[in-house]
């Protein structure tokens, strides 16, 4: 139930047109809904701000495709997809109005909304090697709202890429720092910049990197006050996370 639906049903218990124990019924039913393999989530955008996503890993398509076509039933106008087969994709895409990137894997169903945040998030990667992962939260961002900067294979082997864009990273409100190998990015711009940085380490490199173990203690051990971690190869946590940072409003 949305916000909205549930003020009027409150309004309408206040006028006496619904009994409480009614209004009691419809809240008690509208939580989730149970499709027998999945059970969605409907009051998860009243209580977070932002809708479930699906996470398509381990889904077949037939699946996700009927969770989407759910929340979609329900009012959803921008539903996000991560981890999403081309296969998946190919089923959706006969019947729902779905974008795709192959690159991230990543599934968008409905409109892409206009950006409401403060201001802009700045995503920066070590390497083209990074991208992958460096979409998934470019593509969660602007699906919760946001401006996206895109600076790619700005690392520190050749950190005058990096210097060169100083002036975005200033502007930025938010700054995820992508980076395999060493992770070394995500301290360099914690020393740059006065905004929150979210580090994600990837699972890019040589086997001394053990599939992104190296990157991540890099970045957990940063010298650079301000910098947050979040898993190996987690975009979309990334993007969620500074989707939020950038639309904190104060709390009356």
């Amino acid at each position: 139930m949305k916000e909205n639906k549930v003020s009027e049903l409150l309004q309408k218990v206040a006028e006496g047109s619904v009994s409480p124990e009614e209004a009691a019924l419809q809240l008690k039913v509208e939580p989730f809904e149970d499709l027998g393999f999945a059970k969605l989530d409907h009051h998860r955008k009243m209580r977070q701000g932002i809708a479930e996503v699906i996470y398509g890993a381990g889904k077949t398509p037939e699946q996700i495709f009927k969770i989407a076509q759910t929340f979609l039933e329900k009012g959803e106008s921008c539903l996000l997809i991560t981890r999403m087969t081309e296969e998946a994709a190919e089923l959706l895409s006969t019947c729902l109005p779905l974008q795709y990137d192959n690159l991230s894997h990543v599934g968008i169903v409905g409109t892409m909304p206009e950006p409401d945040g403060v201001g802009k998030i700045v995503i920066a990667t070590g390497g083209t090697s990074d991208m992958p992962v460096a979409e998934e939260a470019a593509l969660t961002a602007e699906c919760l709202g946001n401006q996206v900067v895109r600076l790619y294979d700005v690392g520190v082997a050749g950190i005058h890429r990096l210097l060169s864009n100083t002036e975005d990273l200033m502007n930025a409100q938010v700054v995820i720092a992508i980076a395999g190998m060493e992770g070394a990015l995500a301290s360099v711009v914690g020393g740059l910049v006065d905004c929150p940085v979210i580090a994600v380490p990837t699972s890019v490199g040589y086997g001394a990197s053990f599939g992104g173990i190296s990157a991540l203690l890099s970045m957990l051990n940063s010298c650079a006050s301000g910098v947050s971690v979040v898993n190996i190869d987690n975009g979309f946590g990334a993007g969620y996370l500074a989707s939020m940072m950038n639309h904190m409003k104060t709390k009356q």
